[in-house]
């Protein structure tokens, strides 16, 4: 039998599916509105400053979830740093670029390789430009602006436009020094408030391969990059650059693929250090202060690139505040006055000796987040956040010029603080504070109308407030 439709039965029912039916327009819209698969186990939160992210799955899968989950905060570090690196380091970003592609990309892990190109399409994914040589050049924000540009530089002849920095506060602590004989581990993060104020992420990184990792992070960086992380394998990491270092390879393996393969499948000390050292380049020299969990033992790693050595304990503290230790390393690889004692370096190494003498047998998480937050200038004993105290704040500081070669005032100095312990870390947690829990609050306009000399970092410069500590874990919902 046929059924045959009025022409006006019809319009009646057809037109109305026509307007329900998306244009191919809409249905692209929607589409691309649609969380895709590979966000599957993935979720964003944010709390007192930080925004957490939980990201799973084999490397295309964790880059894809990075680069969408956190896609408006990459767009924005890459728009700020680029003016900034310019400015500072008086090279532009197409040098960054191709920097990323002859120099650093060959020696890139394949799994971080793979990551990296997985951000990228997350990130195009929400709209977004950047490409792989711009990522690249991101993960390298540390290793390339402060020790492959000076190399260069000296390479070509003129004067240095950059150094390596002298910043962060930091301790591991075990035995008889802690309140109960397991390990105490703290950071805090100092550097420009253009990029430190973005440095608040806390990643929960589960691998196909390796260990559950927790740390902290810029967004689009694939590695903690201040460092402070703990991993399954039972490993706490954290570190303080060395002042005044001197050194390069451009045919090393970049620091952030080392450290990030060093976090993500070491489980012991001698691990982390074999692998930090196999391609070492010399980018990012760091004193690296470790903890294991499985047996109490702590190290100092001090790692330059001609010169490495390492201490252990099972029974003290170690801490870094940017200060060199082995005599020849001093000699041959920085410029570093062991006999500035009003130097930053220097004067935090005098306060961390306090701290450690007074709360001997007694260290614990709250005394690290004391420590972290520390603003006694040893050389003078007056409270008072400068470039000499744990907890620096190098804008209020008239010897800014001196810690960080650009004028006095520059706008930098802590910008986060974390603490963890051994019962923590067994459970994969840690404390952390964002932006100026004590000291000043910095407020980005009326820096910039009171130092016209910094005009050019309006716009780029944010306001960096106190937060309250917070406490952070895996699967944090």
């Amino acid at each position: 039998m046929t059924v045959r439709l009025s022409p006006h039965f019809a319009y009646a029912i057809l037109v109305p599916l026509l307007l329900l039916t998306p244009a191919p327009a809409q249905q692209q819209q929607q589409a691309q509105q649609q969380p895709p698969a590979l966000l599957r186990g993935s979720h964003r939160l944010e709390r007192d400053g930080w925004i957490y992210v939980h990201l799973e799955g084999p490397p295309e899968q964790i880059g894809f979830q990075h680069g969408w989950l956190l896609a408006a905060e990459i767009k924005d570090l890459l728009r700020v740093v680029q003016p900034y690196l310019a400015t500072t380091t008086k090279r532009d970003w197409a040098f960054y670029r191709q920097t990323a592609e002859t120099v650093l990309w060959p020696g890139v892990e394949p799994e971080y390789r793979t990551e990296i190109d997985g951000i990228v399409a997350g990130l195009k994914a929400r709209g977004g430009q950047a490409d792989r040589w711009d990522l690249v050049a991101l993960n390298a924000l540390e290793e390339v602006p402060d020790y492959y540009v000076p190399w260069l530089d000296k390479q070509q002849g003129k004067k240095p436009a950059s150094h390596s920095p002298g910043n962060c506060s930091a301790f591991v602590a075990t035995g008889k020094a802690t309140r109960d004989g397991r390990i105490v581990m703290g950071h805090n993060t100092w550097t420009n408030y253009i990029v430190g104020s973005r440095w608040n992420i806390v990643f929960d990184l589960v691998p196909e391969r390796g260990y559950r990792m927790l740390m902290d992070g810029l967004p689009g960086v694939i590695v903690s990059d201040d460092d402070f992380t703990i991993n399954a394998g039972g490993l706490l990491v954290t570190e303080t650059t060395i002042s005044q270092f001197e050194g390069f390879d451009p045919k090393g393996k970049p620091e952030f693929s080392r450290a990030r393969k060093a976090m993500q499948y070491a489980s012991s000390i001698d691990q982390f250090v074999a692998i930090m050292l196999d391609g070492n380049n010399g980018g990012y020299a760091n004193d690296w202060l470790l903890g294991d969990n499985h047996t109490g033992e702590i190290a100092r790693f001090e790692l330059g690139l001609k010169h490495h050595s390492l201490e252990r304990s099972k029974d003290g503290v170690f801490f870094g505040a940017n200060f060199p230790s082995d005599p020849q390393l001093i000699a041959d690889e920085t410029r570093f006055d062991v006999h500035d004692a009003e130097s930053s370096a220097n004067a935090r190494r005098a306060r961390w000796e306090q701290l450690v003498e007074k709360w001997h047998g007694r260290i614990d998480v709250e005394a690290g987040k004391q420590f972290e937050l520390d603003v006694v200038d040893a050389t003078t004993g007056k409270a008072g956040a400068n470039e000499r105290t744990l907890f620096g704040a190098v804008e209020i500081s008239p010897r800014g010029v001196k810690q960080w070669d650009w004028a006095p005032f520059f706008p930098g100095g802590t910008v986060q603080s974390k603490v963890t312990d051994g019962r923590m870390a067994e459970h994969l947690e840690f404390w952390a504070a964002m932006g100026h829990p004590v000291g000043p609050e910095f407020r980005a306009a009326a820096f910039v109308v009171e130092h016209p000399d910094y005009a050019w970092m309006r716009g780029l410069l944010q306001d960096l407030g106190p937060h309250p500590w917070s406490r952070f874990g895996p699967d944090l919902k």
